[in-house]
């Protein structure tokens, strides 16, 4: 019985001396949850500064589906985004922008589809603004090909109440009508060749 007990002292003599030779490391900890929402805050206050400078107004809406039912029934989903909204003093017309759309100096697949202005094939039926955004490799349908309908809401906004905004795989955004007239060379809200952050990799046409 004795030959066990000393072997055991003597294990948990080399595992203490092991332990205090070893470096005391400083555990690394982490970003937190909370400095990426600080980050991206900063980054959207700094697109709302941008999108003011050209002369545009931040617009935050509402996800909602069902809109081509009575009001009563629209389905308000989660989240929010910000917009920039640019208005034409000229003919009263608009265009819509994603604040981290306009703001990035980086390619996004909005900007791209804006400068590219890609002939319209009109090959589907329907909304033609919707036909656009999904020839260009977006989506502004909610739930899919249906007679609900759904977009982004801003209640006291009586002309744009429902925006259709054409959404990329990269997130990025521009509403999909803008887009649908910039194809056929008509400028709605604004020309957002300077506004963009983004320079026209295209050159002027």
């Amino acid at each position: 019985m004795k030959r066990p007990l000393v072997a055991l002292v003597i294990l948990i003599g080399v595992a203490l001396a092991v332990a205090i030779s070893l470096p005391i490391s400083t555990p690394v900890q982490a970003a937190g949850a909370g400095s990426a929402i600080a980050d991206e805050g900063a980054a959207l206050s700094k697109a709302a500064t941008h999108c003011v400078k050209w002369e545009g107004e931040v617009d935050v809406r509402e996800p909602y589906y069902n809109t081509n039912g009575d009001p009563q029934d629209w389905f308000k989903l989660d989240g929010s985004r910000e917009f920039c909204k640019f208005t034409s003093k000229e003919d009263g017309s608009r265009i819509f922008v994603l604040l981290s759309t306009l703001y990035s100096t980086q390619p996004t697949l909005a900007a791209l589809a804006y400068y590219a202005e890609v002939p319209y094939s009109g090959s589907c039926n329907g909304n033609p603004a919707s036909c656009y955004c999904s020839q260009l490799g977006g989506s502004d349908l909610f739930g899919g090909v249906n007679a609900a309908g759904g977009g982004w809401v801003k209640m006291s906004d009586p002309v744009d109440t429902v925006l259709e905004a054409c959404i990329f795989p990269d997130m990025s955004s521009i509403d999909s009508w803008g887009l649908t007239y910039h194809s056929f060379g008509k400028i709605r809200g604004r020309n957002l060749d300077k506004a963009l952050r983004y320079p026209n990799p295209y050159g002027t046409k």
